[in-house]
């Protein structure tokens, strides 16, 4: 069996924690929830420092825990990113990322791919006190995937850094799962931090699984509390066709439809993350004739509810083929004065939009 199968029972102290969940095989997949909802936990878990008597755990076909059957956490073959790098001051970075493969099994990820992959090769004779924050991560990411792992676990590893640290590392995050052919649990309470980086997400609360699916399809659930955030949003992949460079614009596509994207977004075929808010999104019953905005877009309705005091959330298919969704939040009055309905052919006007991975 491809992938992670994992499933928790226990109670620690005045805290019950009943998951039970499944991640693909490679990509990251995505821990999200308030704080307190049980994360960590899970994590630790995973990697056999918390043991629960009712628990089972396997890695791509390698059982872990089982009932009785309980895998000693050195054997495990985990790498565990913490919310701090923990790198050994008394040794160079160089020395640090030795450290992690003195445990490894095999030299499947080597030391230069993994020096060039995080960008590290100026800071190998430096001591760890001497580097920024990012640069310590990084290290220590470096670190846990040169001891080989069957498993990749990410404790918030941005959540001591500051906005600046935190956009000079992501960009070595969103390089992992193409460089590297094994699972990545990422846990995190910042969403459009994971709405970078995940494809697959698990969202937690109170010690309990609330879903489990497609990053795009959980958060435009609309029987889900993401979905009704006032920062609410679809995130949507598009495809680099050409650059328009008197306006400044990148021509995409997304399901053969045409996207306006201002900038120069990488050559054709580049693929880009899209994050779409709510709020950005107007309906139309008639192609607007003559209008600024760019992106107008054929969708269907497939869902609606009242959001609020005046207002309704829309749950859109683009096209009407229910594969790529949108998210409008717009007003009961507009909805009534529409005659809104679900199945009903629109136009979706999308007034803004931001690169997920910028």
């Amino acid at each position: 069996m491809s992938g992670v199968k994992a499933r928790f029972k226990g109670a620690f102290g005045g805290f019950s924690l009943d998951v039970s969940f499944t991640a693909p095989a490679k990509g990251i997949t995505g821990l999200s929830g308030p704080s307190g909802c049980g994360k960590t936990t899970i994590l630790r878990c995973i990697a056999g420092l918390t043991r629960v008597a009712d628990g089972y755990l396997a890695a791509n076909g390698t059982v872990w825990q089982n009932g009785d059957q309980f895998v000693a956490p050195h054997k495990r073959e985990i790498g565990y990113v913490f919310q701090e790098p923990r790198l050994f001051s008394h040794l160079s970075v160089l020395g640090n990322l030795h450290y992690g493969m003195h445990r490894a099994k095999t030299t499947a990820i080597g030391l230069e791919p993994i020096i060039d992959l995080m960008g590290i090769r100026p800071l190998l004779q430096r001591s760890p006190v001497s580097l920024s924050g990012g640069e310590c991560q990084r290290i220590a990411i470096g670190r846990a995937l040169l001891s080989q792992p069957r498993l990749l676990l990410m404790d918030e590893p941005l959540s001591a850094l500051d906005r600046h640290s935190k956009n000079e590392i992501l960009p070595y995050l969103e390089s992992l799962p193409a460089a590297l052919s094994i699972p990545i649990i990422y846990v995190s309470h910042d969403l459009t931090e994971l709405e970078r980086l995940a494809d697959h997400l698990v969202v937690m609360a109170g010690g309990r699984v609330q879903a489990s699916g497609p990053m795009a399809q959980l958060l435009t659930d609309l029987s889900l509390p993401l979905a009704r955030l006032p920062e609410s949003a679809a995130v949507l992949t598009v495809t680099v066709e050409q650059y328009d460079a008197p306006y400044d614009l990148s021509q995409c596509q997304i399901d053969g439809l045409p996207f306006f994207i201002p900038g120069l977004l990488g050559p054709t075929g580049t693929k880009r993350r899209v994050r779409v808010r709510a709020s950005d999104v107007s309906l139309a019953t008639r192609q607007p004739s003559a209008t600024s905005v760019l992106n107008v877009l054929p969708v269907h309705i497939l869902s609606a509810e009242i959001a609020g005091p005046g207002q309704m959330l829309v749950l859109l298919s683009l096209g009407g083929t229910g594969e790529t969704r949108l998210l409008s939040s717009i007003t009961r009055k507009s909805w009534d004065a529409l005659e809104l309905r679900p199945g009903m052919a629109l136009f979706a006007q999308i007034k803004g939009m931001a690169l997920a991975d910028r």
